[in-house]
């Protein structure tokens, strides 16, 4: 008998019983199963990481383009590789107290990894309503000013009409004149009689101003319901011939 380790009779027990496992066809069904949910879930989280992920809209800021509940798709890769432009719809974590105290209810163990594994297939969006979704308006060198509630937005000196805008909103909403400092951006809501955005936040350190560091991505395609399916537009005729002062 062998002083340490399985005797030679019991190891050739063990090894037998495993290729007889591996021959079993149910069984080697439920590997090869099981090898294609992990592969799944390491290529779901490394695209969710740096190229894409989804979101739900979590109030009516953006009506009628997104309306609460929808479901986006954001590319990640904005604006680090690629430039986030005016009219561009852009998920962006808070800035500093836009959002006020997020209370978090305690939640159930099971639940909570439940929701952690569909999050990383792209089926749920849990922290959606850590972030903001709104448009772009302004970028870096923009002069933004409005002269009344009801009067159309000026950017660097031209008057813009915009087409996206939610029936009876008021394109300005306030009187304010601001210029957008390097590396950040002015972000306005589609529904602007409805919309806490940057024009609400400029008594706060941010002056209003959305810092890249919490850009997330620009959402391209409203995916879910079906019903709703579009992609989304950055209105480039809206936007062009805006040159800097």
């Amino acid at each position: 008998m062998a002083k340490h380790g399985l005797n030679p009779q019991e190891a050739s027990g063990k090894t037998s019983t495993w290729q007889r496992l591996k021959k079993n066809v149910f069984f080697a069904f439920f590997l090869d199963l099981l090898s294609i949910v992990a592969v799944a879930l390491v290529l779901s989280l490394l695209v969710k990481t740096f190229l894409v992920r989804s979101f739900f809209i979590p109030s009516d800021s953006m009506n009628n383009t997104l309306v609460q509940q929808d479901r986006i798709i954001v590319n990640e890769l904005v604006p680090n590789i690629v430039p986030l432009n005016r009219g561009d719809v852009v998920v962006f974590r808070d800035p500093g107290d836009w959002l006020g105290p997020i209370t978090t209810k305690p939640a159930n163990p099971v639940a909570g990894a439940v929701d952690w594994f569909l999050s990383a297939f792209g089926f749920t969006a849990p922290d959606s309503e850590q972030h903001l979704v709104k448009r772009v308006i302004g970028v870096a060198g923009d002069h933004i000013v409005c002269t009344a509630v009801s009067a159309k937005l000026q950017i660097n000196g031209h008057t813009i009409t915009e087409p996206y805008l939610a029936p009876a909103s008021d394109p300005c909403g306030m009187i304010f004149d601001v210029t957008v400092p390097k590396g950040k951006f002015w972000v306005m809501g589609d529904n602007r009689n409805n919309s806490a955005d940057s024009r609400y936040h400029q008594d706060l350190p941010s002056k209003g101003f959305v810092d890249s560091q919490y850009v997330v991505g620009r959402a391209f395609v409203l995916s879910w319901p079906f019903s709703h399916f579009k992609w989304l537009d950055d209105y480039p005729n809206v936007f062009k011939d805006l040159s800097k002062p």
